[in-house]
């Protein structure tokens, strides 16, 4: 297996020896590509991009001694940004 920054490429043998770790770190929010005679094939990546608590951005600013109020739109922003994640994916159908 080569490792590089948030992307695993792997082999079909690889991924089919430990489906179950693949999957592991594709939850941890890394893509594999799966190779077949060193050519990419398969791409296996979460749905949604890994993202950061509101407590955790809120934390981090105050942390870097920010002094920002938010305006009127921002909790109709931050609802909407929720209610887009809240989505069931549905990916493409292949035929």
């Amino acid at each position: 297996m080569i490792e590089s920054m948030a992307t695993l490429r792997i082999t079909e043998a690889e991924l089919a020896r430990d489906v179950h770790a693949v999957l592991a770190k594709v939850q941890e929010g890394v893509e594999v590509i799966v190779e077949q005679d060193h050519r990419p094939v398969a791409a296996i990546k979460p749905p949604f991009p890994k993202g950061r608590l509101l407590s955790e951005s809120i934390a981090l600013a105050e942390a870097r001694g920010a002094t920002a109020t938010p305006d009127e739109g921002f909790m109709k922003d931050v609802d909407e940004g929720i209610g887009e994640r809240s989505k069931p994916w549905n990916p493409p159908t292949w035929g």
